[in-house]
């Protein structure tokens, strides 16, 4: 019998000061992994950005330092050092020690703010090993550092000075998070994305750390204009011009910009206060239903449509956009901390009412654009006719039904999504090792036979007639593109399972690209996986152990000797037999998977445009510039 846990007061916990964001660090900045990590530097960078927002700073410098701390540097006006009136110690104290603290609830210190929860400063230093912060106001020099959420000195004047900004330098503590390696591309194309935000802001990013110096620098006085022509840059535009409005109403300022190209997909990107919101929410709302209603209304006046055609539907007319919406207003109401969907009712008035005032005109002007627009929609649209009918022979009327899946398929016995998983492999061959090696309960295989359709340069009725999309359209049992729902996905692991060479990790790209493009809510949702199968096999005094990257071989051989191993390189699935693939690459309980995330859909709109697009010259560039940073290459 269970022994039976007391369950009174004295169980209940206060978490005091900051105890409770190093308890729970996951519920402040989203996870302690690689993506968390990240976040600290993102909730420093949003308080500089919310001074520029506030005219009081024009200039952000974030460096990368050679022990992997971060500082950031601004020229504002340096966070308040007087005392504060109720807690009676320093105010930039109460800001790094103290949740809910801040100059953004209301009390006249900022009009818009991304950082509204008044916690960022205080959830950085709680998961910060040290945190060190200067202050250059009313010509003087403050200082004070904290250690793990804790004061460490106080604040002291360090001595005299003509500038005014606030200096932030921590380091991320090793305690709480999984790894403390800086991902410069990632960090870059963040900031990037705020210098197009905030016309006229210079922002810099450096990397000090040994090898991988280098620094870049950001300004764009054109704003989300030259942001709409930097993400059309490696495609082909349809017209010219881009569209641009900015007026404000009922409080909320609007800014739109947008131009199609030649693709087939939309890329909307909505910002609230520069904060991104991948989720989108009332703002993207009113934005969709702003250029349905005007295209159609421009369509019917020019007669581009006839009268006994029905309207085009906003997929038809938002097919090849790229476009920026970004809003400021001072209460927004967001999804929790991260902030990844808006819920305030007037932000979709707001967008909508600006935007078709000022696209009208903009049609009635540009009757060029207006025709291209058209044309490229009425196009989409039978094309969208064409898909509905291949789209209908891919849906699975019941996900019972077994005879409705796809022949190649090997299914699993069990139905509850949950707990079931499917592996995409690539051959015959690796089918047929995987299909031995799984747990026949939970793991279904699916074989694809060689290299699917690059849907970056293909319309869905293309898509839908490739074979090998059809059989995971139908397999998947969710639907694809706006008729996607993820309530009705079979299997809640979808794991990419290929060979390591150069095919392998093309068809891997292809697969994500297809998911990103038409799936993109089983990334959002976190189903697609990556599986690591090993890359050696090291034998040594009839003792096998199988590693996964050269850096983990050399260190296993440092550790057993060089003398008298026997070393097998893996380039195929199909190399090994079953009971090596279980064990290393299929096993619950041993193998590794990496859990494809999106952090940045701008950023990776762009790798799939340059590696999976039409022009070859980006893509060149890209694989010289990033040559260096390959660890394999099988040639």
């Amino acid at each position: 019998m269970s022994e039976k846990l007391e369950y009174n007061e004295n169980q209940i916990q206060i978490l005091e000061g900051l105890e409770a964001v190093r308890k729970r660090p996951g519920m402040y900045i989203g996870s302690t992994s690689s993506r968390g990590l990240h976040h600290l530097v993102y909730e420093i960078v949003d308080n500089s950005v919310d001074e520029a927002l506030a005219d009081r700073c024009n200039k952000i410098e974030v460096i990368i330092h050679k022990d992997n701390s971060i500082s950031v540097m601004d020229n504002g006006y340096g966070i308040p050092v007087g005392i504060h009136p109720t807690k009676g110690i320093p105010a930039v104290t109460v800001v790094f020690t103290i949740l809910h603290a801040g100059g953004k609830f209301g009390g006249g210190g900022y009009k818009v703010s991304g950082g509204l929860h008044g916690v960022g400063a205080s959830v950085v230093n709680a998961l910060s090993e040290w945190l060190e912060v200067t202050v250059y106001q009313d010509k003087k020099i403050h200082k004070q550092r904290f250690e793990r959420g804790e004061i460490a000195t106080p604040l002291e004047v360090m001595g005299n000075t003509r500038k005014s900004g606030t200096y932030i330098h921590f380091k991320p503590d090793e305690e709480i998070f999984e790894e403390l390696e800086y991902d410069y591309d990632i960090l870059k194309n963040r900031l990037q994305e705020m210098a197009f935000l905030t016309r006229g802001l210079f922002i810099s990013l450096e990397d000090k750390r040994k090898g991988d110096e280098q620094k870049k620098e950001f300004h764009y006085e054109g704003g989300i204009n030259e942001f709409v022509a930097y993400r059309n840059r490696n495609k082909q535009k349809s017209y010219p011009e881009i569209f641009y409005c900015e007026a404000k109403k009922d409080g909320v300022l609007v800014e739109v910009a947008f131009q199609h190209n030649d693709s087939y997909v939309e890329n909307v990107f909505t910002f609230v206060n520069n904060i991104n919101t991948p989720e989108g929410g009332t703002h993207l709302s009113g934005f969709r239903a702003s250029v349905t209603k005007t295209l159609n209304d421009y369509a019917r006046k020019n007669k581009f449509l006839k009268d006994n055609e029905t309207n085009l539907s906003g997929e038809d007319v938002r097919e090849g956009i790229t476009a920026v919406l970004s809003i400021k207003l001072s209460d927004p109401q967001f999804e929790g901390q991260t902030k990844q969907k808006l819920g305030n009712s007037e932000a979709r008035g707001a967008v909508e009412s600006i935007l078709s005032e000022n696209l009208t005109y903009f049609l009635e002007q540009n009757p060029n654009v207006a025709k291209t627009i058209l044309n490229k929609s009425v196009m989409a649209a039978r094309a969208r006719a064409a898909a509905r009918k291949a789209r209908d022979l891919t849906r699975r009327k019941n996900a019972l039904e077994s005879s409705s899946l796809p022949g190649k398929l090997a299914d699993c016995s069990e139905r509850d999504p949950s707990k079931c998983e499917i592996y995409i492999v690539e051959g015959d061959s690796a089918g047929g090792s995987a299909k031995s090696a799984r747990d026949r309960m939970t793991q279904a295989i699916l074989p694809l036979r060689g290299k699917i359709l690059n849907v970056e340069k293909a319309r869905l009725d293309k898509i839908l007639g490739n074979k090998e999309i059809k059989a995971m359209i139908t397999a998947f049992g969710a639907g694809i593109s706006e008729d996607f729902d993820i309530e009705k996905l079979r299997y809640h692991r979808i794991i990419i399972m290929t060979d390591a060479d150069v095919d392998g990790s093309h068809i891997r790209t292809l697969l994500l690209t297809f998911f990103y493009r038409y799936m993109p809510m089983l990334i959002e949702n976190g189903n697609v996986y990556i599986a690591q199968p090993p890359l050696y096999k090291v034998t040594k005094s009839k003792k096998t152990q199988y590693v996964y990257n050269d850096k983990a071989l050399e260190k296993l051989l440092v550790e057993i000797g060089r003398d008298g191993v026997q070393l097998q390189r893996y380039k195929g699935l199909g190399e090994m037999d079953a009971i090596q693939l279980w064990d290393t690459t299929m096993n619950p309980d041993e193998r590794i998977l990496l859990q494809v995330a999106i952090d940045d859909a701008a950023g990776a709109d762009e790798i799939f445009t340059t590696l999976m697009g039409d022009k070859v010259e980006p893509r060149r560039e890209f694989i010289e510039s990033h040559a260096k940073h390959v660890k394999n290459l099988d040639i």
